[in-house]
């Protein structure tokens, strides 16, 4: 039986850092819900490590800790321990942790991202492997699901880097890859000069249009969820999406202000998905395949998952 306080703790955090899945959360049963939202405060502390302490050396300490953690099964840390927990419940293949894992440690590093490729590796880890593991705590047991589930995390995160250009860069982090904005360095992107704006507004508008791929593709996945999860997702990503929308009608301008979703927003998004979404084919219907072309900067990546993943798209 799981113990109370730590779905309570669970449950402040998603309220405090995950506004936009707690609000899709209301349309789960509560054994998923139960489980989405122990899932997002593992993931959210693993990401934390790697945030929270300004000593590098220590970040990789305790992202090294968790590691050794996930690999052995035991730790007294609570968080962790029922993280550990939720992984053996749900049977989540530890190489996806492992993955997430892997690029927590990354952030711990200096972030100038190359390359599209790398970018999209990147976002696999510590994203794509988020929902491989939402998979199975929805209890989804398809295969021919992971390459959707994967392109959904790729598209939110992708979202995120583009919301976050100027907080990424004033902790000097630059995740928009080098050929988008002539390898300028993260000081630059800060409040971008008069010289550099368009070219910035241009690449944040080139990854939110490689965001839309990845949406369009993660949604026709959603109909391997259960009836409310599928619902739940949906609306999930939508509201994310709208993060990106907002972006674009303030001409990708990230430094004046912080991008949010209004309660009213969030409403509205998901009275129209409750009252559309059902309706359409693509809401009950399998896709037909999986485009293998997105998964094409991943091919490098030795991951078991993945691999299987774009084995079951092709």
């Amino acid at each position: 039986m799981l113990a109370n306080d730590t779905l309570v703790d669970a449950d402040r955090v998603l309220a405090a850092k995950g506004k936009s899945f707690y609000w899709a959360r209301q349309l789960l049963g509560s054994r998923h819900a139960s489980g989405a939202t122990r899932l997002y405060r593992f993931c959210r502390y693993v990401d934390d490590l790697a945030d929270e302490d300004q000593s590098a050396a220590r970040s990789k300490k305790n992202i090294a800790a968790l590691r050794e953690s996930i690999q052995s099964g035991s730790t007294a840390d609570a968080v962790i321990r029922d993280g550990i927990a939720l992984i053996n419940e749900c049977q989540i293949d530890k190489k996806v942790v492992l993955d997430l894992i892997a690029g927590v440690w990354s952030d711990t590093e200096l972030v100038r991202m190359e390359d599209d490729t790398h970018l999209m590796q990147y976002c696999y880890q510590v994203a794509g492997t988020v929902g491989l593991m939402m998979c199975k705590v929805l209890n989804t047991d398809h295969p021919e699901a992971e390459p959707f589930a994967i392109d959904l995390g790729m598209a939110m995160q992708l979202t995120n880097i583009c919301r976050d250009v100027q907080t990424d860069a004033l902790v000097d982090r630059r995740y928009i890859p080098s050929a988008l904005v002539n390898d300028l360095a993260p000081s630059e992107l800060i409040a971008p000069s008069e010289e550099h704006k368009q070219l910035v507004k241009q690449a944040v508008a080139t990854l939110l249009d490689l965001a839309d791929d990845y949406y369009q593709s993660g949604e026709k996945g959603l109909s391997y969820l259960p009836f409310r999860a599928r619902l739940a997702i949906l609306v999930a990503a939508r509201l994310y999406r709208e993060i990106g929308q907002k972006l674009r009608r303030q001409q990708c301008e990230y430094w004046h202000q912080r991008i949010f979703v209004s309660k009213a927003k969030k409403f509205m998004i998901t009275i129209e998905v409750l009252l559309t979404a059902p309706f359409t084919l693509k809401f009950w219907r399998y896709p037909s395949r999986h485009d293998a072309k997105l998964h094409e900067p991943l091919a490098p990546r030795d991951s078991k998952t993945l691999l299987s993943a774009q084995g079951h798209a092709n």
